[in-house]
């Protein structure tokens, strides 16, 4: 009995810490990915078309401010990275989704 308890003791502490390097590994690719994407902000609409090329598509957000949207795929992972785009057509804002 004692054995069985041990075994799934030492089980759950691997899979714990299994989780916890997962995390540890995705919120760095997040941080990484955040500060690409923060380098626009501030910067003209042809800066960022440079750099990412063309949008996917356009849109507005619920503020009324233009939305230019970058689609891609990544071992079949969506990614969708939205750019907000001001009156003077200058990024002011960025959301990032499923981007690793």
């Amino acid at each position: 009995m004692k054995k069985i308890l041990l075994i799934k003791f030492i089980f759950l502490l691997i899979f714990t810490s299994s989780c916890e390097t997962v995390k540890k590994k995705s919120d760095e690719i997040v941080k990484k990915e955040n500060a690409k994407l923060s380098k626009f902000i501030g910067q003209p609409v042809s800066e960022l078309k440079i750099v990412m090329g063309l949008p996917d598509d356009e849109g507005k957000s619920e503020t009324g401010s233009k939305l230019l949207i970058y689609e891609t795929k990544k071992y079949g992972i969506s990614c969708v990275r939205k750019f907000e785009i001001d009156n003077n057509e200058m990024v002011i804002g960025f959301v990032s989704k499923g981007c690793f």
